[in-house]
Order: C-alpha cells, then structure tokens, then sequence
C-alpha cells in the first residue's frame, strides 16, 4: 500500500503532466509589424541568416536557397507569402527559423531572435468563425493569442508554405 507521501507524489506528477497537455510552448517572432507564433515542435533551430542564392522562375515568397549545416534548404519569405504591407526598408531578415516536418525542410526569415512562450490552450482565441477568412486562412491560423496589448497570431507555418505552393495561389500572382 503507498504510503501518503507517495500518493500526493503521484497526484502532482498526474497534475503535473494534465497541465502540460493544457498549455503549448511557442516560439513568438516578428514578421515585419506583427508578432506571430509558431509551435516549437515545427522549429528546429533559429540561426543568423546565411548567404541566400536565389533560384530563377520560383515563386516570390521563395527567396532562395542556402546551406545551413551542411543541408540545403529552401528560404521563404513569410511577409510575402502572407501579403503583409511593409516598406522595404523596415524588412532587416536578421534570422532565420528552420522549420521541418517529416516531408519539409526550409527556413523562414525574421526580423528579430524569436522568443519562447508558454500559453494556456484557453488564452488562444479560435477564428475559425470568422467569416472575413477564406478557407485556406483556417487551416494555417490557428488562432490569435492576448497577451497584456499584444495580438499574436498563431499559425501552421508548414500548412500555409505548402498551400502556397500546392495550390498555386502565389502572392505575385494575385496581386
């Protein structure tokens, strides 16, 4: 039989582990004057942006292509994809966060070193009501975060890179 110490033991481990599965840490970075959010398990490094080689006839949003530790990965540029009006001038592409999935591998660039967050799954606001979004807005956004006076807007960064590519909705194109 357990004794009482280790039945209140267990109970904070049981507790312990029910918050974790109730909050999600993020990494929160700034794509020209918005803050945005990515889950951590999409990111696998943020490093200071390398030498980018473009690559002829490939979507705006692709900036190119770099080698980031021996691997070559293709750069995407997220104010493009996300049709974000920013003056040039204000886009410095400081970072880059390197996303991976089980098929992708690319990196995205940011203005500032991304900073972690860890929020209560409650504190993120669903949109998926929202009729102003298209369809393909709610498979990427998966909400907006209130922060004190901060907006944040949490997204899929691999759901809107590949629909961007697979659907041929392309910015440029659009525009």
């Amino acid at each position: 039989m357990d004794t009482i110490e280790e039945i209140f033991k267990n109970q904070a481990v049981a507790e312990s582990k029910s918050e974790a599965k109730e909050k999600q840490q993020l990494i929160v970075f700034k794509a020209g004057n918005e803050e945005y959010a990515i889950h951590i398990d999409q990111i696998r490094e943020v490093v200071p942006t390398p030498v980018i080689s473009e690559l002829p006839m490939s979507p705006k949003f692709v900036k190119g292509v770099t080698n980031i530790r021996g691997n070559i990965i293709a750069i995407i540029d997220l104010i493009t994809c996300l049709r974000l009006q920013v003056k040039q001038e204000e886009i410095t592409n400081n970072y880059t966060l390197v996303l991976e999935s089980k098929e992708y591998k690319m990196g995205v660039l940011v203005n500032e070193v991304p900073n972690t967050l860890t929020i209560a799954n409650d504190k993120i606001e669903d949109i998926t009501g929202l009729s102003i979004l298209e369809s393909q807005q709610s498979d990427y956004i998966k909400g907006v975060i209130k922060l004190d006076n901060r907006l944040i807007i949490y997204i899929d960064a691999i759901t809107l890179i590949t629909q961007q590519q697979f659907t041929g909705n392309h910015p440029q194109e659009s525009d």
